[in-house]
């Protein structure tokens, strides 16, 4: 394995602990903020949509630099807007953090998975992909319950404290482990041959797929500390050695997806987002029984993280040559759908429906997801 793939992770690593640990400890801050459940939720709905933003703009802004320097400077983002949520004094500064934080987030994937593609010949490219996207599981395994449970033993402060040494070691690996000029040859450097690829209607309808099946995996997970404590009955010091069940599910669905995806992108998905959707409605079914709703959480983790590889694949594929801008709008889908699945969830949860009614929506979400891949093969069997 390239040394190069490694570094990537580590970048992973340290941006999938800044997404997902702040579920873990979203009660502690919304106490600390004197802010309720839904607000607290924009912490997480607002860092996805600006990733979305981030991967979209930023990326078409550095298509003409060199792809290890635009990594390093998204790094050096990514710690500036972690150190300003560790020392928060109000709701809104820590909004802002999350916020600066994010902006680096889609262009860092986006660039690299076409760099890690580079890396490797063209049969290996869904396994490298898994391979970075492994810092975001490695990140749910061991990263988020750690960082909860520091949160919960130190103050959540800490645990962004930490985060932020992460992205220094990160960036330190990329500098040194990522040959210079990785991934230039993938495509044109000009935004506008860049662009070009969003005129295939198999690259929009591969975006509106990610924000559907993943979105409604991510809504249903934004709100799952609720879940656990209030209705499947578990204490909160609990919730941390649940999360590294859920992260284990996460790095086996993304090892097994990236391998089964590069047999057949298609079947791959087919599979993993039906699987997804039935998992998640029998999750809410099962909520308030405790070792049937781990069970559940594992599994949702595992297809859910399984999807990845295929989906960044399938927009790569039919981007042709113009890769990059389209890896950085399928990492926006990502967390566009990751903000407007916290953000329908919150929306039931304030309705009274209750904490299982996000897996309802990242159910109806999933299967939505299937047709459209259903859909979306059949036309391109057609052509």
């Amino acid at each position: 394995m390239p040394a190069g793939l490694v570094a990537l992770a580590a970048g992973g690593f340290g941006i999938g602990l800044t997404e997902f640990v702040i579920a873990g400890l979203l009660p502690a801050v919304a106490a600390d903020f004197r802010v309720d459940e839904a607000t607290a939720g924009w912490l997480i709905s607002g860092y996805a949509l600006s990733v979305a933003v981030g991967a979209i703009l930023l990326t078409a802004a550095v298509t003409r630099l060199d792809r290890k320097r635009v990594l390093l400077g998204l790094m050096t983002l990514f710690i500036v807007g972690n150190t300003l949520s560790a020392v928060a004094g109000s709701y809104e500064t820590m909004l802002l953090g999350r916020v600066v934080a994010a902006l680096c987030h889609g262009a860092f994937f986006g660039i690299g998975s076409v760099v890690a593609a580079s890396l490797v010949a063209p049969a290996r490219r869904s396994a490298a992909i898994a391979v970075m996207f492994t810092g975001l599981t490695a990140a749910n395994v061991l990263g988020v319950p750690l960082g909860t449970l520091l949160g919960q033993q130190l103050g959540w402060r800490s645990t962004f404290w930490a985060i932020t040494a992460i992205g220094v070691l990160a960036f330190v690996a990329i500098a040194t482990l990522v040959p210079r000029g990785a991934g230039q040859g993938e495509g044109s450097a000009s935004l506008r041959h860049e662009v070009a690829a969003f005129r295939e209607s198999q690259v929009w309808l591969s975006l509106l797929v990610t924000v559907l099946g993943f979105g409604g995996m991510f809504g249903a997970f934004t709100y799952i500390a609720f879940l656990l404590t209030d209705v499947s009955g578990f204490a909160s010091a609990t919730v941390p050695w649940l999360l590294i069940l859920f992260g284990g599910g996460l790095f086996v669905g993304n090892t097994l997806g990236g391998r089964a995806a590069d047999r057949s992108v298609s079947r791959t998905l087919v599979g993993t987002l039906a699987a997804l959707a039935l998992v998640m409605a029998g999750f809410a079914l099962v909520a308030s029984s405790p070792w049937p709703a781990v069970i559940a959480l594992v599994l949702m983790g595992g297809f859910g993280f399984a999807t990845v590889p295929p989906l960044q694949t399938r927009v790569l594929s039919w981007a042709g040559e113009a890769q990059t801008l389209a890896s950085g709008a399928n990492i926006a889908a990502f967390n566009l759908g990751n903000a407007i699945g916290a953000w329908l969830g919150g929306l039931t949860i304030a309705a009274g429906l209750g904490y299982t009614s996000p897996l309802w929506v990242g159910a109806a979400m999933a299967a939505a997801a299937l047709l459209v891949t259903l859909g979306a093969d059949r036309l391109a069997a057609r052509r």
